[in-house]
């Protein structure tokens, strides 16, 4: 990434780094007060986390997508922590899920069609992880080192589930930090993407009361 630097008042801003935190900034808050493209959540999300994101890759950053995660990588580590880690969140979420303020959220948000619920979460998610564990993780970890930037990628993830269950929201920090965790280990944000996808649809099938 070349850096483009602008000097106001002796001090120095890198022109990508201050527009990539930005933009990371604003989305969300736009997200949250619901401005909509399409008219469905899920599909404005993919414009807002993915399809945004990748013409900044391809014309701001001007870089390949490779660069920010968007390929396989080491996908034998990668099925492996797939494996490891929808097991391991399926026990704890077969429990948590039936608690009653997860029930009551996710009962009035999910899709009566099973079909429909996996393929907007996988829709949404697959941009969500994009934009969290691709083009920010990679690129602060340019500036940061990959251990900062592995959690300050996951600050506005986190921030993202404010209004959800307490319990889901307060683990989201530590959540987003191993996503982008199994990311810089894969060079990929397909797995973190997967595992998310997992996560997200299992609890509203449990909470649901479909399981």
């Amino acid at each position: 990434m070349k850096n483009k630097m602008v000097t106001i008042g002796g001090i120095e801003f890198d022109l990508k780094l201050t527009f990539l935190i930005i933009y990371s900034t604003l989305v969300p808050m736009l997200d949250y007060y619901n401005h909509r493209i399409t008219g469905t959540k899920a599909y404005d999300r993919f414009i807002f986390y993915f399809i945004i994101p990748m013409l900044i890759i391809l014309f701001v950053m001007r870089e390949p997508p490779q660069n920010f995660g968007f390929q396989l990588g080491n996908w034998r580590a990668g099925l492996l922590w797939v494996l490891v880690s929808c097991v391991g969140m399926g026990i704890i979420l077969w429990f948590v899920s039936r608690t009653s303020g997860m029930q009551q959220y996710y009962s009035a948000r999910a899709p009566s069609s099973v079909g429909r619920l996996l393929f907007l979460n996988g829709v949404e998610l697959f941009a969500w992880e994009f934009m969290w564990r691709g083009l920010l993780l990679f690129a602060y970890a340019r500036y940061f080192g990959p251990g900062a930037a592995i959690f300050l990628q996951a600050v506005p993830f986190a921030f993202m589930h404010l209004g959800k269950p307490e319990v889901e929201t307060l683990s989201t920090i530590f959540g987003g930090a191993a996503f982008g965790f199994i990311a810089w280990q894969t060079q990929s944000f397909v797995y973190p993407w997967i595992i998310h996808w997992f996560i997200a649809s299992f609890t509203t099938l449990i909470a649901t009361g479909r399981f």
